[in-house]
């Protein structure tokens, strides 16, 4: 086996190899898809030291430097001086966040204030399986959150919670449990989702677990019924 076929990504360095077999990926992280002037200057200094191939804007709301070679990784991390998003890995990938009634005219509930303490309390978290986690602010659902492990959507009551979606080689449509939530009832059922998912030490994703255990009993054991 030669040196090109022993690389993989290096998970504790947030590097993604690539399809060339030889340069990597990296995912500044960004909550809620909130970046400042700065920090973009900041991401652009660095793709032009490092030559990077791309600058990439993912589904994650991140933006990805794609193609640096495996010795500037150390370096361009240093530079950009932000944490890696959580891109690869059993944990918490992401915590994708509409506008919401912060900037949105059609938002109904203020999504990117239950987003940024979702992602500050939970992205990244170690979990028996990769999780991604959705919030949006109306009905439109512009954060996709009926196909994340763990969706709210806001409507004029509150926020729905939705459950196991996936939009994997096998798409899933979250079961909805709950309605009318406020900021703090939706903080305590992600938590008590997230200790479900634990107890159970599944490595399939939440949606699995479910269709294992049953939806009615899945409510049970996070105390809906």
């Amino acid at each position: 086996m030669d040196e090109k076929e022993k690389k993989t990504d290096i998970l504790e360095k947030g590097a993604i190899l690539q399809r060339d077999g030889e340069t990597y990926a990296i995912a500044p992280h960004s909550p809620a898809g909130l970046l400042t002037p700065e920090k973009l200057r900041t991401i652009a200094d660095v793709a032009e030291k490092y030559n990077v191939a791309a600058i990439k804007i993912s589904s994650s709301q991140r933006i990805v430097l794609v193609g640096l070679k495996e010795e500037d990784i150390d370096s361009a991390w240093d530079d950009l001086g932000m944490k890696p998003g959580s891109a690869i890995g059993v944990c918490v990938r992401s915590v994708r966040v509409c506008p919401g009634t912060t900037f949105c005219k059609r938002g109904k509930q203020d999504s990117l204030s239950l987003g940024l303490k979702l992602d500050e309390k939970y992205h990244s978290m170690q979990l028996p399986a990769k999780m991604k986690i959705g919030v949006s602010g109306c009905l439109f659902s512009c954060s996709e959150s009926a196909v994340r492990d763990i969706g709210f959507i806001g409507d004029a009551k509150g926020f729905k919670c939705y459950v196991g979606g996936n939009a994997s080689s096998n798409p899933r449509v979250g079961e909805l449990i709950a309605e009318g939530l406020s900021e703090e009832d939706a903080l305590l059922l992600t938590e008590k989702i997230i200790d479900y998912l634990k107890a159970k030490n599944s490595k399939k994703r939440l949606g699995k677990v479910i269709e294992e255990n049953g939806l009615e009993q899945f409510k049970k054991e996070i105390g809906l019924v």
